[in-house]
């Protein structure tokens, strides 16, 4: 960046560097389970500021999370009312009970986050999106709505389970499709530039 003479106390033409940066983008992860321990595990490899959130202090210690940036002892919507989020910021809903699933994504689905994922069965989910519908939510805003979460890996354990999330939102931060490699011919690396305009708002 050049600064004019105009724009420089010096009086003369001025060439300066600047360095900027940002805080690791937020990952929050709502019910403290067995699956959660192994997406806090991922996402801190994936280099997010891992929060782990859940209204039971028996379960959200830091016995159990040791690798969790945050532990929060508080009923997940009221948490997420209260903190700070961003485009790039990923929630992971795991919780997977309906008294805190729908206020949490009655809030979530309407900011301006990067990623809303929730846990639960395909029956879970269909239950899940009725009472959503109840309480307000609009279809465009359960089009937001990843689940049940994760890519389709065949996922068992929960550290398989923790991968499936981690790589569709991996995709939904690099435009990426979710198929094999292998045979495709899609690119390999994708330029962000080169997403739709949709997608670039929602780069995580």
């Amino acid at each position: 960046m050049e600064i004019g003479e105009q724009g420089s106390r010096c009086g003369a033409p001025l060439t300066v560097l600047v360095e900027s940066s940002v805080p690791p983008p937020r990952m929050i992860v709502f019910g403290a389970i067995d699956f959660a321990s192994a997406l806090v595990r991922v996402g801190k490899f994936l280099g997010y500021h891992v929060t782990v959130c859940d209204a039971r202090p028996v379960f959200a210690t830091r016995t159990r999370f040791p690798d969790a940036d945050e532990i929060v002892v508080e009923w997940p919507h009221k948490y997420l009312a209260r903190t700070d989020v961003d485009a790039r910021t990923v929630l992971c809903v795991l919780t997977h009970d309906a008294k805190f699933d729908v206020p949490l994504l009655h809030l979530a689905l309407r900011l301006p986050v990067a990623y809303v994922g929730a846990m639960g069965s395909r029956r879970t989910h269909l239950d899940r999106n009725e009472r959503l519908r109840q309480v307000g939510v609009t279809d465009m805003e359960l089009a937001r709505l990843r689940s049940p979460i994760g890519l389709d890996l065949g996922a068992r354990t929960p550290e398989e389970t923790a991968l499936s999330i981690a790589a569709e939102i991996v995709a939904n931060r690099r435009g990426g499709s979710g198929i094999s490699l292998t045979g495709a011919h899609t690119p390999i690396h994708h330029d962000a530039a080169s997403l739709p305009a949709g997608r670039i708002g929602s780069v995580a």
